[in-house]
């Protein structure tokens, strides 16, 4: 369906306003220049991946810039041996990639003697590291873990076999420690089953594209998928494609892979581009709040660009999934275009939706993204509510359902409950109904009563963007008890101009944690200007009349 402006929001909405004269010059300006920066971003804003980087140095040594991409595995080598960043579960992967790069590039011995004894050293501290940690789970739930652990233990074991018979080039009679034991929850035979079920079948899902290196070994030659550019959009899945690969890898893999590492200083991303993901989640914080008058026309054209009747691919190469689709309907509507929301049907699956056709495990923000697109189309076309008036009634009780009793969501798009329960409770509180008043209570309760001695909110320790949820929660309530205003006056203090800048903390989930920045930038910004919309808001209630006369 061609995008249409809606006559109703494609000048002015009551609810989310779109003039600058009732905000801050400030705030237009940032988030304008906010705007216009991604559009000019090509694979968009997120740090480089050790993980991925490890692995595109183990499968791609024919890649031009590999002494960039060691000097940064060295570098980035915690104190303690291990590499990654989060909690020490979370460092299981990464540092498995890290240990077995680093064996790679002994073994093939084309790195000068003290490099090598560096890296030597970086194999047995990440060994070591690997020893320490925990036994068994539970381990985080992120992308394919189930299969890229166990792949990454076996992969290590061989290499450790090869060095003892082989030894290394540059390091005469140095032999690495022995090979971590798989940990507790896993389950060493699944990369094989795996592969063999779909060689079987005769072909392999796309679902399986992203996280391709985990299999990849496995795969008879007819199931190695034939992708011009980046395969999943992964670099690690593309060099692992290439590496099975019987002669030179393709032009086209290689320039795919240079491309993205010229933006990166030679490593790589988890993901690129991310533009989709990007450009919607940062357009849907902006237009909550305000989305200034001059950036509206770059983030319709995102909004028309993005939609797809089909169902929208979080980025190429991924499958069609529920969370991107629900958010291409929901920034439609709010910059003031219309789509239907038929794409989104192929996903419903009777009482919620899938994230994606195939799924393991339910995601809550998909859903309440999914319950803010459903219940905003139907206030904008009301004869619609014989069609998706029950389906919005069952997805709002199956999102109560999956809140905890203490009060917060959880995600498996991100470690931190505080992303999960903002996006819940702001469905929730728009059209939920009085069904959800006790729901949204309990995760106000449960915000207050978390927030950190400092103003700030975090699962690990305080954060801006966790912080940034949590005022949005807080303000989902009309209710202001004292213990709400000085809670909200306190995050104000935290989130000052300089607590969104720097380094981000990596809090989402894909293969392991990741950052992406500018989705954190905006959700800040208009945090801040929510904050400040609200002073504004309690002086127009509490001056007098005559006084604006």
């Amino acid at each position: 369906m061609t995008a249409r402006p809606n006559p109703v929001t494609a000048t002015v909405r009551s609810d989310i306003p779109m003039s600058d004269t009732v905000v801050s010059t400030t705030y237009s300006e940032q988030a304008a220049h906010l705007v216009a920066r991604i559009d000019q971003d090509g694979l968009g804003s997120v740090r480089p991946s050790l993980y991925e980087t490890a692995r595109v140095i183990s499968a791609a040594p024919w890649l031009p810039g590999e002494p960039r991409r060691l000097a940064y595995l060295l570098d980035e080598q915690a104190p303690d041996g291990s590499w990654g960043e989060g909690p020490e579960r979370y460092r299981l992967l990464p540092t498995l990639s890290g240990v077995e790069a680093a064996l790679a590039v002994l073994r093939r011995g084309a790195t000068p003697t003290e490099t090598a004894r560096r890296v030597a050293d970086a194999v047995d501290r990440g060994l070591g590291a690997l020893r320490a940690l925990p036994r068994s789970g539970p381990w985080p739930d992120t992308a394919a873990a189930e299969i890229l652990v166990p792949g990454l233990v076996a992969k290590i074991h061989e290499q450790i076999a090869r060095i003892a018979e082989d030894g290394t080039p540059a390091l005469d009679g140095w032999r690495p420690g022995p090979g971590p034991a798989l940990p507790g929850g896993y389950d060493e035979a699944l990369p094989a089953y795996v592969a063999k079920r779909y060689a079987s079948v005769g072909s392999l899902p796309v679902k399986f594209h992203h996280t391709f290196e985990g299999i990849a070994g496995y795969l008879p030659p007819a199931l190695i998928p034939d992708v011009p550019d980046l395969l999943g959009s992964s670099p690690a899945a593309t060099a692992a494609r290439a590496a099975t690969a019987s002669s030179a890898p393709p032009a086209g893999t290689v320039a795919a892979l240079e491309s993205v590492a010229e933006r990166y200083a030679g490593s790589f991303p988890e993901a690129a581009p991310i533009l989709v993901f990007e450009r919607l989640w940062v357009a849907a914080a902006l237009a909550h709040t305000h989305l200034p008058a001059a950036a509206l026309p770059t983030v319709r054209r995102w909004a028309a660009d993005i939609y797809d009747p089909r169902g929208v691919r979080g980025a190429p190469g991924l499958m069609k999934d529920a969370d991107d689709t629900a958010m291409a309907v929901l920034v439609s509507s709010l910059v003031g275009l219309e789509h239907t929301l038929e794409p989104l049907d192929q996903f419903h699956n009777g009482s919620h939706y899938d994230c994606y056709i195939g799924e393991d495990t339910g995601s809550i923000t998909a859903n309440a993204h999914a319950l803010q697109a459903l219940g905003g189309y139907q206030r904008r076309n009301p004869e619609t509510q014989h069609i998706y008036g029950p389906r919005t009634d069952k997805l709002r009780d199956w999102l109560i359902d999956q809140q905890r009793p203490e009060g917060p969501w959880p995600d498996k798009w991100h470690a931190s409950p505080y992303y999960a329960t903002a996006r819940s409770v702001a469905a929730l509180t728009r059209f939920g109904g009085g069904h959800a008043a006790t729901a949204v209570e309990t995760a106000v309760t449960w915000a207050l009563d978390t927030q950190r001695d400092d103003g700030s909110w975090g699962v690990w320790g305080g954060t801006a963007e966790e912080t940034a949820y949590a005022v949005q929660i807080l303000l989902s309530t009309s209710t202001h008890r004292p213990q709400h205003t000085r809670a909200l006056h306190r995050a104000e203090t935290y989130l000052g101009d300089s607590a969104g800048s720097g380094r981000h903390p990596a809090l989402w989930h894909d293969k392991t944690l990741y950052a992406p920045d500018a989705m954190i930038e905006a959700e800040i910004l208009a945090a801040r200007q929510t904050l400040r919309t609200r002073h504004d808001l309690n002086r127009r209630v509490t001056t007098p009349i005559h006084a604006e006369k």
